[in-house]
């Protein structure tokens, strides 16, 4: 029997949905407070841009959805976005993920222990063999995660935590808007 898991939030009424109990418990504390601020000031966050920029109804909606489309992605970058340094070569011209080293390189131990359970997720299988074919994420067109994860490796390994998030978060932001 295949067990699923699914928890659902209406960021719009600020409510879960359908909650499972245990969602305190297993992002690291620092990383889900980090995307909790931003979740949660994200009315303040949108009405200072839309104060400065003059922005309609319509893009308040863009807004909001690349404030949560961007603080998700820094939250799965910041969660696995080193991954590119535990690709290895592997038969016929593909990459392997070196998984010990993966989960034991990163910085935080509160990641190390999120990624113990997480590398047993078919999200994670599909993540990575993803990554295996395509050279360990080179090749034709990165997409935002291969963007951001770039330029989290380029800071690698700085301390992680809510201010380094939060400091990701603002300045894509700020280049959202520029679009």
């Amino acid at each position: 029997m295949v067990h699923h898991e699914l928890l659902i939030v209406d960021l719009c009424a600020d409510k879960f949905v359908i909650q499972l109990g245990d969602e305190d418990c297993i992002l690291p504390s620092k990383l889900q407070a980090a995307l909790q601020q931003v979740l949660e000031e994200r009315e303040l966050i949108l009405g200072q841009e839309a104060e400065q920029e003059g922005a309609s109804p319509g893009d308040r909606s863009e807004q909001l959805s690349a404030l949560v489309s961007e603080a998700f992605v820094r939250l799965f970058v910041e969660l696995v976005g080193h991954y590119p340094l535990h690709m290895a070569e592997a038969s016929a011209g593909t990459c392997e993920l070196q998984r010990d080293a993966f989960r034991k390189s990163h910085p935080s131990r509160g990641v190390r222990q999120f990624l113990q359970l997480f590398m047993e997720t078919q999200m994670f299988a599909g993540f990575i063999q993803d990554k295996e074919l395509r050279k360990g994420g080179g090749g034709t067109g990165k997409g935002l995660f291969e963007a951001r994860a770039a330029e989290y490796l380029e800071s690698y390994p700085e301390p992680t935590g809510v201010n380094r998030f939060l400091k990701g978060l603002g300045s894509k932001m700020k280049f959202l808007q520029m679009k």
